[in-house]
């Protein structure tokens, strides 16, 4: 399984409003036909973010995510919840983020990856530090490597 933070790794952390007063992301086009390739080859992908909106419950339904927890600003509850829904273990998964806040999840996993604009404190702790930015291909380089190399010891999960 793949889990995703939002803010700075499915978009370049930059958000702004409509006339209607509701909040707007920019997402990759790459980010998203990596996400669907991998659903394709029979990954699960979650999303776990610390913000709640229609713009990212737009983006898990179009894209096919299995698993959407937001409003979770300590990520560890969602996380947990996540494998108790999903009955995969951490070893299982792979999650990107890019604050403070995701360094439990990063240090929980298989493999935890980060965007190069992520916080020093991240980018000290993953283990992977992807070479495109937050909201530009981060998340497609992730995909194609675990679609291509597995990123786990126990295989595709």
């Amino acid at each position: 399984m793949l889990v995703l933070d939002v803010d700075g790794v499915l978009t370049d952390c930059r958000i702004w409003l409509d006339a209607n007063g509701d909040w707007k992301r920019m997402y990759s086009i790459r980010d998203g036909v990596g996400i669907k390739r991998l659903i394709e080859s029979g990954y699960k992908v979650a999303v776990i973010t610390g913000s709640k909106a229609e713009d990212i419950r737009a983006r898990v339904k179009v894209l096919g995510m299995h698993y959407l927890f937001e409003g979770h600003s300590d990520k560890v509850p969602a996380f947990q919840d996540l494998q108790k829904q999903s009955g995969l273990q951490p070893e299982e998964m792979a999650y990107i983020g890019d604050d403070y806040f995701d360094i439990p999840l990063i240090q929980a996993v298989a493999f935890g990856a980060t965007v190069p604009e992520a916080v020093e404190e991240v980018i000290e702790v993953a283990r992977y530090v992807t070479k495109r930015p937050g909201g530009n291909g981060a998340v497609r380089e992730v995909c194609d490597l675990i679609y291509k190399h597995g990123a786990f010891s126990s295989g595709r999960s």
